[in-house]
């Protein structure tokens, strides 16, 4: 790998941060506001210049595509049903699909990718058909995005509690935060990140 401008290494300490923080790579419009740009295209450079030095891969076809280079084989990931967005719905177990995820594209391992269908987390940037990176956990904590399950129904939220009962709360004011028991809530995992490409997989 090449050595790096100071510019350079700011802007990969960013984006291992925003991995580390989010579960994500930032976008090009949030490095460019990050580190005062004029415009996307001067963070673009920057990433180019980053990928040709061999620290980050660029995934065009990715929404935050950006990987770091720790490890560069993907792994495979299975995708093991869907998960909604919205109202609980029963999760759909298929175990015969697996996606190639690069290592290094999230700040931890994902066990499994879930699809999404609903809008109820769309302003944690969480939309209808995106592949949701998931971290097989029972164990979260307040303010994680969890896969939780209810009986045999499986739902995306942050993770909050009021009270004596747990509270699933999304990130869509049209809709309302669920309050739980606790002996009636599981968490199946912790959310680690997203894919969402143009083919929609």
């Amino acid at each position: 790998m090449e050595g790096l401008t100071t510019r350079q290494a700011e802007i990969l300490d960013f984006i291992r941060e925003n991995i580390e923080h989010t579960g994500m790579a930032p976008t090009r419009a949030e490095v460019a506001l990050r580190f005062g740009f004029k415009s996307k295209n001067a963070a673009a450079d920057h990433l180019r210049a980053l990928e040709q030095k061999g620290h980050i891969k660029l995934h065009p076809e990715l929404s935050r595509g950006i990987q770091l280079l720790d490890e560069q084989d993907p792994d495979l990931i299975p995708v093991i049903g869907s998960v909604a967005a919205g109202l609980p719905i029963e999760a759909i177990e298929n175990h015969d699909e697996a996606l190639p995820v690069p290592k290094g594209l999230f700040a931890k391992r994902p066990t499994y990718l879930l699809r999404v269908k609903g809008d109820s987390m769309k302003d944690a940037g969480i939309l209808e058909g995106d592949l949701i990176a998931v971290y097989k956990t029972n164990i979260a904590r307040k303010g994680q995005i969890v896969v939780a399950r209810m009986d045999n129904e499986v739902t995306v939220k942050y993770l909050d509690s009021e009270g004596s009962h747990m509270k699933l709360v999304p990130a869509n004011p049209s809709y309302q935060p669920m309050l739980i028991a606790p002996e009636d809530l599981v968490i199946e995992g912790v959310f680690v990140g997203l894919i969402r490409d143009s083919f929609g997989y």
